[in-house]
Order: C-alpha cells, then sequence, then structure tokens
C-alpha cells in the first residue's frame, strides 16, 4: 500500500492536533522508510534496479527487518518513545504506534510478501502485489474513498470548511497514488513507453521511490492544514 498509508496519518492528525501534521504523515510510512534506509545498508536489496523496468508484480525485496513480524515489537516500542518524548504526550506515543500497526496491518492485505521472520517463516501477508496486484490496488482505493469520506464528514462536524479547489487538491493526491499504482501494475515504464534498454550504473529504482514518497508528504503537509474554522 502506497498513498492509502497516508490517509490514516490525516485522521490521527485530525483526532490529536497537538500532535504535528508532518510527523503523522513519516510515521504512517515509517516501515518503508526503514526499508529505503536497510536497502542502502545492503540489508534489504531491491530489485530491479532499474525504475524503468520496475512493476508492481515485479518488483523484489525481502523485507525481513522493516516488515516482518517480530521485528515490529521492537519497532512499536522504539515510536512510541519518539512520539511521547518528542511531543511529551503518552497519547501521540500510542497514537505513533497504531500508525505503525495499521502500515503493518494494512500492507498484510494490499502489499508485499511478508513473514514471522525471514522467508523460510509462515507467510502472514496475501502478497496480492505478487499473486493479483490489481485486486491489492481495488483494496487500497477502497480503503483510501472510505477514509476520505469519514475524514471529511469529522471535519464538517468539528466546524472545518474548505474551498472546493484545497479538497480537490488533497483528493488529488490519494487519487494520482492509485491512478500511478495502476501504471507500473504489470507494465513497465520501459515496455509502456518503448524506451531503449540502457544502462544508469546504479539502483535508480529507490531513490525514485524515495522522490516520491517524499513529495507526497510534503504536499499533504502544505494543503491539508489550509481550511478555515468557522467560528
Amino acid at each position: 500500500m502506497l498513498a492509502g498509508h497516508y490517509i490514516t496519518a490525516l485522521v490521527a492528525n485530525q483526532k490529536f492536533p497537538k500532535g504535528a501534521l508532518l510527523y503523522f504523515l513519516i510515521v504512517s510510512q515509517f516501515q518503508d522508510i526503514l526499508w529505503f534506509t536497510l536497502h542502502y545498508l545492503g540489508l534489504e536489496t531491491t530489485e530491479p534496479k532499474d525504475v524503468l523496468d520496475t512493476t508492481l508484480n515485479s518488483l523484489s525485496v525481502d523485507m525481513l527487518f522493516s516488515h516482518d513480524l517480530l521485528p515490529q515489537i521492537f519497532w512499536v516500542i522504539l515510536i512510541f518513545i519518539i512520539g511521547k518524548v518528542a511531543f511529551k504526550s503518552t497519547k501521540i506515543g500510542l497514537v505513533s504506534v497504531a500508525l505503525v500497526l495499521g502500515h503493518f496491518i494494512l500492507d498484510i492485505f494490499s502489499g508485499h510478501a511478508h513473514h514471522i521472520f525471514g522467508a523460510d517463516t509462515q507467510d502472514i501477508a496475501f502478497g496480492l502485489y505478487a499473486s493479483n496486484v490489481f485486486l491489492a490496488i481495488a483494496i487500497e482505493a477502497i480503503f483510501i474513498v472510505v477514509m476520505l469520506w469519514y475524514f471529511f464528514k469529522q471535519e464538517v462536524k468539528n466546524g472545518i470548511k474548505r474551498t472546493t479547489k484545497n479538497k480537490a487538491s488533497v483528493i488529488g493526491l490519494f487519487i494520482f497514488g492509485i491512478v500511478f499504482m495502476l501504471s507500473i501494475a504489470t507494465t513497465s515504464f520501459r515496455q509502456l513507453f518503448g524506451i531503449p534498454k540502457f544502462d544508469l550504473g546504479f539502483n535508480s529504482n529507490v531513490p525514485t521511490l524515495i522522490l516520491t514518497y517524499v513529495a507526497m508528504i510534503v504536499y499533504l503537509n502544505y494543503f491539508v492544514p489550509k481550511f478555515i474554522v468557522n467560528k
């Protein structure tokens, strides 16, 4: 799941505005940020190396430390401490834990294969990106629609008003996420646009993913707070 994790951050910030939206957005993607970091440490190497050859169902990485079950025990303890210390709030620490656990649970239904601890242990996720990528995207799309409906409904109850343009800007990010995933579900950009084969000489896949994640975080952190409180 990609964009779907971000909507959990929006709801968390709505319920606990004393936290920071930027913080919640980052925490909602905590495991994926770990994955990118561990890739560069040589612990969760991501293939294929060329982003132009990548599709969702061809992306290969053993997410042993970032996404398998047992390491989550350590990560939730760590993220609780970070949230509690950074905001001097037990509630924010617990919300941070909820976001990390939410990421883990959502990936079970729409994401890559995850295990208890290692590829030779029991599978604990459907691994739909590999087995049925369009079903995985459909699950994410439904989740996003339901959560966006809930988010905007609660804003109305809280006396928050958004312009049509601003609301469209927020929704547009999630539409982009789904369209982007559909565009690379089973067909790579090289196949789609007939790009000739050439060697970039480095792994262009992970940097592109990082750029996409950062851009989405910056985008939401800019547009989501732009609302009017009715008095």
